[in-house]
């Protein structure tokens, strides 16, 4: 049932100041299950594997430099129009444009630094939970 899962990342900058479990309470509060949730940290090899569709782009250095600087916390979520849902929760990718009570109003510092990843699609949200999570892992 990939259209009811998504993916995300609880990126370094929210994880080195403390949101966990801020960010995690609004994701079970929204109505999602946790699936899978691991703390980890990607190597450089991981982010610009992850990140590859962004390679060409001006800021994939500082991507890849930014979410190998510290832990993450990967977790793929279970509702309903999974993928949708989550990304309104999470809100726009620049905070300052983000609605208000979204995650990356409350957590992000920057476009840069913003707090959270959710997947685009159906499509990415399995891609990418796989590239995190073995089968055994999820729930």
């Amino acid at each position: 049932m990939a259209d009811n899962r998504t993916f995300t990342m609880i990126k370094p900058d929210a994880v080195e100041n403390g949101h966990i479990g801020g960010i995690l309470d609004q994701i079970t509060a929204s109505g999602f299950r946790i699936v899978a949730m691991k703390l980890t940290q990607m190597t450089q090899r991981d982010a610009e594997t992850f990140y590859a569709i962004h390679k060409e782009r001006p800021f994939f250095g500082e991507l890849v430099e930014f979410m190998t600087r510290g832990p993450i916390v990967a977790a793929i979520l279970e509702k309903d129009n999974a993928v949708e849902d989550f990304r309104t929760l999470i809100g726009a990718t620049n905070p300052e444009e983000a609605a208000e009570g979204t995650i990356r109003k409350k957590y992000a510092t920057s476009i840069g630094e913003n707090a959270v990843h959710g997947s685009d699609s159906d499509e990415n949200a399995e891609i990418e939970g796989a590239f995190h999570f073995s089968g055994r892992e999820m729930f």
